[in-house]
């Protein structure tokens, strides 16, 4: 079914662009990667959003002032920057994308492809980290689930611009704010709202990953907010649980325990600590959040949630995740 012919009202895409002290120079190349799609200009948005950076980018921006709206605002974080874009955006889609990120236009006129022919609430793609690896043409998805169907039976990637969604299924949702994670927190009750979605697995989404910015680099005061906002996300999302319907409450059960097996895992590469460990343990414990779930979600899944429970399995992967790289 073709419904293009009854959008013309408003954008079809609106793309929400974050930005916060990058390069401008990946700004710039970012801009270029969603104007350079098959998208006329009646049929997309691109909004960016400056999260009060040092520098404003505006005079570079100026080449694109008939493509781009640009919103200046006072620092507030990831989440308020989104959530104001969202204001922004008059698009009946909407997809986030990070400054220093970019859209790659092999892979992504193939969700177009799905957006303007198949109607849906959202289409899910995959990312790259390679900026020059080798196309390749990958079959479009083949059927659509529920959001809950698919939370149900597979790990949910959390990250804010890895879909691309329809804008009237957000109702009142909003990111929270002033908080890390705030993704992982946004993108299951998002995903639960959906009706028909699409997930293919092209690599649609170029992520560049920065030299010493991982998670294991920062101070002891930074590594402890991180993981007290994700505890905070994950006590979020467990008291959304009795809320919910059977099969949406049993999708996003399997969410929280992916999220609660990572923030464990996380407490043991970047604190190395027993005490701290056996802390957060306890606290879970109180919510009723550990021992996790004894579920087969993945290999790697069951695996964690049998050495955790023990003093003997915390031992040994306080001793051996940390001489690991990270575990896929």
């Amino acid at each position: 079914m073709n419904i293009d012919s009854n959008r013309r009202q408003r954008p079809l895409i609106s793309f929400v662009v974050t930005y916060h002290n990058e390069d401008v120079a990946m700004l710039i190349e970012c801009v270029e990667s969603i104007i350079n799609l098959s998208l006329s200009k009646d049929e997309r948005q691109v909004v960016v959003i400056d999260d009060g950076s040092d520098v404003c980018p505006m005079n570079s921006l100026m080449a694109y002032a008939d493509d781009v709206i640009y919103v200046r605002k006072p620092n507030a974080g990831p989440g308020a920057a989104r959530n104001t874009g969202i204001m922004m955006a008059t698009g009946e889609y909407l997809q986030f994308v990070d400054a220093d990120d970019k859209l790659v236009k092999f892979y992504y006129e193939q969700c177009i492809d799905v957006v303007r022919y198949a109607d849906p609430d959202m289409v899910m793609f995959g990312h790259t980290t390679k900026d020059d690896g080798e196309m390749q043409v990958t079959l479009p998805p083949e059927k659509a689930f529920t959001g809950a169907e698919f939370m149900r039976n597979n790990n949910l990637r959390g990250m804010a611009c890895g879909y691309v969604f329809k804008k009237d299924i957000l109702h009142n949702l909003r990111y929270p704010e002033d908080i890390y994670h705030e993704d992982e927190e946004f993108t299951p009750q998002l995903v639960l709202r959906c009706e028909r979605l699409y997930v293919t697995d092209s690599p649609a989404y170029f992520y560049r990953q920065h030299q010493g910015t991982t998670m294991s680099n920062r101070d002891k005061r930074w590594k402890v907010k991180r993981l007290d906002d994700m505890e905070t996300v994950i006590m979020r999302l467990y008291r959304k649980t009795d809320t919910l319907p059977h099969v949406e409450r049993q999708a996003l059960q399997r969410r929280i325990a992916q999220l609660t097996m990572d923030y464990l895992y996380n407490i043991i590469i970047l604190t190395h600590s027993r005490r701290f460990l056996d802390e957060r343990i306890e606290r879970l414990e109180k919510e009723g959040l550990f021992p996790m779930p004894e579920k087969a979600y993945t290999k790697k899944y069951a695996l964690f949630g049998k050495l955790i429970k023990t003093k003997w399995g915390r031992n040994v992967m306080l001793m051996g995740l940390p001489l690991m790289k990270r575990w896929n």
